[in-house]
């Protein structure tokens, strides 16, 4: 894949799928017939964090990327104490794999995305052979919850133009080295012009709400297809204390490391991102 090539996002064919009352928006990056990958995005972000990798991998897999309840386009859930705990994502996925009819497919989650993939690994096994946890927070804390419900109690900024919310646009938690024009597009395909005329991100600010504080460590207990832990080189989230706690409990769990990028290894370091997943996905097919 060219340098050019990998500077561009990806084109898709968008869908929207019912999965337990809501309609979710699914990118379909192609190609029909070759072996699924499913991804899975992190907390407030979208399916476009998958837009500068998808090059990688369609001439040898059919890759999508959803919009998880309360993100991107997908629907909020409109009900006085909405839904988004790591348990229902998972249920949601569950869901979309069966409407998808995907059998034999790789979970790929980023962040949030890693954790909602792990309890569904563990949770509905049968239909997924291998997954991919990328940069995620597999120990989590009290002051970790207690930020995230902070900031569901808070109103979210808003703008009067999209590029006014582009310039002012960033990715969370910092770090990322995104080139400028990676960082533009996932700025613009994270707004949207609410009712009000006002731009403002499109994620549901009570995705933060009740936070449920997970011990991950008993689902590796259950998880036995091969897994892929990766981090980015200057990330601290997979450090070796939790890997050693992961592996006692499955064994089989791999680990690797993308260079040059943080949390965000997709936007970060792209082309490394593609050479690590595809290193994995070789030793399993």
């Amino acid at each position: 894949m060219s340098a050019t090539a990998m500077a561009r996002p990806a084109p898709y064919a968008e869908s929207y799928i019912e999965v337990n009352g809501l309609k979710l928006r699914v990118q379909d990056y192609g190609t029909p017939g070759k072996p699924e990958l499913l991804c899975l995005h992190g907390g407030a972000a979208n399916a476009h964090w998958y837009d500068f990798v998808a090059h990688g991998f369609t001439t040898d897999y059919h890759l999508r990327a959803v919009d998880l309840r309360g993100h991107g386009d997908s629907q909020w859930d409109p009900s006085p104490t909405p839904t988004y705990g790591y348990h229902q994502h998972a249920a949601d996925v569950k869901v979309l794999a069966e409407q998808l009819d995907l059998r034999d497919f790789v979970l790929i989650g980023h962040s949030m995305g890693g954790m909602i993939g792990s309890i569904y690994c563990a949770t509905y096994p049968g239909r997924v052979k291998a997954f991919m946890l990328v940069d995620t927070t597999i120990k989590f804390t009290p002051e970790r919850i207690a930020g995230f419900n902070a900031i569901s109690n808070r109103e979210g900024r808003h703008y009067a133009t999209q590029e006014e919310f582009i310039a002012a646009y960033k990715v969370h938690p910092g770090g990322s080295t995104a080139a400028a024009e990676i960082h533009r597009h996932i700025a613009k395909g994270s707004s949207r012009q609410f009712d009000d005329g006002r731009w403002r991100h499109k994620v549901d600010r009570k995705v933060y709400n009740n936070r449920e504080m997970v011990d991950s460590f008993p689902l590796w207990n259950k998880i036995r297809i091969p897994v892929l832990l990766m981090k980015g080189e200057r990330s601290q989230r997979i450090d070796p204390v939790t890997v050693a706690d992961v592996k006692s409990r499955a064994p089989q769990v791999e680990v690797d490391e993308v260079p040059n990028c943080d949390h965000h290894i997709t936007l970060d370091n792209p082309a490394g991102f593609i050479v690590v997943a595809r290193r994995f996905l070789d030793k399993i097919r």
